[in-house]
């Protein structure tokens, strides 16, 4: 580290004091009542919703996530179910091979840490499917430990608050871990609480489209607010796009496959969409992916074997 990044990273931890007590404070006046929040969840419970949250708004995970722990209470039980089960259960979340890396996650839990969610950051990153983001968001939320949690709402919050810019990068940069980490209070439960607390900040308050700066504990502390909410500069903002693409198509083959325990013929699976070149890559992108397995006779199911895709 640098000289001048080492005074950056100072006056960055400096400002974080003045911020950890009113952002936490208003965390336990207005965080939402989510069951992955409550006691009973413990670890797994955490872990299930952030595969489930990652790139899914909170209303369409919560049904599912109801449903998915009534089933499956503890990762033993799921890792004792087909794969494809889970994709079955993963119902219309999206990214459907998110289920597949639960259940990977889920098998090596129970092989590995005797069906218990381990406490450790190296152990829980060395799960198949858990990435930096969930091992920390893991360890902090449901262990009460220090570490940055960087999702998507808490970037854009720091962004604002710290460097005086609409919205950060679209990919996650060196830099943003390094201020995470500047900004982490360092007793322990406080940290875990600031990680809970950035992140409904938010995702309530400090919101992509329309931030409610009047209902903001820290607003005239924020370098963005102070400079007068400069706009975005730089290339316009990724939009994601459904209708008409790949995942458009893939989702419609798995519909079809869920709705069955019994294997498709392609005839079936040809009549979810028109255009056959678009089809045809979208169903060997399932089956590349492990979601699909084909079998003899032309004919194709959701997948009984642990497939290989699960690994990070």
């Amino acid at each position: 580290m640098t000289a001048t990044s080492e005074c950056h990273a100072t006056d960055d931890h400096r400002a974080a004091l003045r911020l950890h007590a009113p952002v936490n404070e208003w965390f336990t006046e207005h965080a939402r009542e989510l069951p992955w929040r409550r006691p009973e969840a413990g670890a797994w419970g955490v872990m299930v919703s952030e595969f489930m949250l990652q790139q899914t708004p909170v209303s369409r995970v919560l049904p599912v996530y109801e449903q998915w722990l009534a089933r499956w209470p503890r990762p033993a039980d799921l890792a004792a179910e087909e794969p494809g089960e889970a994709v079955r259960a993963w119902g219309r979340l999206g990214y459907p091979r998110r289920a597949l890396r639960l259940h990977g996650a889920a098998a090596a839990i129970a092989e590995r840490h005797g069906g218990d969610v381990p406490t450790g950051h190296a152990q829980l990153l060395a799960l198949p499917g858990v990435g930096e983001y969930t091992a920390s968001a893991v360890a902090s939320f449901a262990y009460g430990q220090r570490h940055p949690v960087l999702d998507t709402n808490v970037r854009r919050v720091f962004t604002r608050l710290f460097r005086g810019r609409e919205f950060p990068p679209n990919a996650t940069t060196a830099a943003e871990r390094k201020l995470a980490r500047a900004v982490l209070p360092e007793e322990e439960a406080t940290a875990a609480r600031w990680a809970a607390a950035t992140m409904e900040l938010g995702a309530l308050v400090c919101t992509a489209r329309k931030p409610d700066c009047r209902a903001c504990p820290v607003a005239t502390e924020c370098a963005w607010k102070i400079a007068g909410s400069p706009p975005h500069e730089g290339p316009p903002r990724r939009t994601q796009t459904y209708a008409g693409t790949d995942r458009q198509v893939r989702g419609r083959l798995l519909a079809v496959l869920r709705e069955t325990s019994a294997p498709v013929p392609k005839e079936r699976l040809d009549e979810v969409w028109h255009e056959p070149v678009q089809r045809a890559r979208a169903l060997d992108g399932l089956v590349a992916d492990g979601l699909v397995e084909p079998l003899a006779g032309g004919v194709y199911r959701l997948p009984r074997s642990r497939p290989h895709s699960t690994a990070r």
